[in-house]
């Protein structure tokens, strides 16, 4: 069980449901607020951002090792990782004012630390707790100022092998994590239903004796209400004002099709 603000995450209280922002405001703070605004309207639990800047993230670079090959890829318009997430990041002076509006909601507000300096920044937000992205639960200095903090976190487990998520893990508890849920995930955008292995969070419950929920990417709904029925107590997924608009909108939920996947997500639930 895992108590965020008034909120009880747990098999006995209706899945949380998260709706990630991401980059989805396409570099305007109207539609940052805007999409709060919808995520509200949909009746989601909470609101998450992501917290970097191209600088912290990567380096401005044309070696190959930095740029975006895949011609399926749907960032590939971008000339290099710097460009994507140039043009993806929320610069932080809007972080208070999106959680300002969160807060007139009632809605729950926290994001994804991508480096230790935005941990000090949200740390002066108060955010009542962290979320650990796929691309970051072996980034160990990260993980420990996080940790420290003595907030629940939330850490999606993309990527990883089992070895290192194991590692993760009680490195995050050795550091002072008390409270913690994993997300299943698979790193893929957007997620081929049959790479998503959804019978892992039996596995990840018996391993690891945590909340356990569902990051998606897929396209539609039915994989997180499949995860729901699986035992999944969290299920993030992207939010957009329209579909194809954002870096994130091919693979993100418009408010319809979330007030849909909350019900849906809740009958499964109820019908457990």
């Amino acid at each position: 069980m895992i108590k965020i603000k008034s909120r009880t995450i747990s098999s006995k209280n209706r899945p949380f449901i998260i709706a990630e922002l991401s980059g989805n405001h396409n570099g305007l703070l109207s539609n940052a607020l805007k999409l709060v605004d919808l995520a509200a309207k949909s009746g989601v639990d909470a609101i998450k951002l992501q917290t970097y800047t191209p600088e912290t993230i990567t380096l401005n670079s044309n070696k190959k090792d930095f740029l975006i090959k895949d011609k399926k890829n749907p960032w590939r318009k971008n000339r290099n990782l710097f460009q994507l997430y140039k043009k993806a990041h929320t610069p932080w002076s809007w972080h208070k004012k999106i959680f300002d509006r969160a807060k007139k909601y009632k809605l729950i507000y926290f994001s994804s630390p991508f480096d230790e300096t935005a941990v000090d920044y949200l740390e002066t937000l108060n955010v009542p707790v962290y979320k650990i992205a796929s691309f970051e639960n072996t980034h160990y200095p990260l993980l420990k100022k996080v940790a420290e903090t003595g907030k629940p976190i939330i850490m999606s487990t993309g990527l990883s092998t089992l070895k290192e998520l194991r590692d993760s893990v009680n490195y995050l508890r050795k550091n002072g994590c008390k409270k913690l849920a994993l997300l299943k995930c698979t790193s893929a955008y957007p997620a081929k239903p049959s790479d998503l292995n959804l019978k892992t969070i039996d596995d990840l419950k018996k391993i690891f004796k945590c909340e356990i929920g569902f990051s998606d990417h897929s396209l539609g709904i039915g994989a997180a209400v499949t995860a729901v029925a699986r035992g999944a107590t969290i299920i993030e997924k992207h939010f957009t004002l329209k579909k194809n608009v954002g870096v994130d909108g091919l693979f993100s939920t418009e408010v319809n099709e979330m007030k849909m996947l909350k019900k849906e997500c809740d009958l499964s639930w109820r019908s457990l």
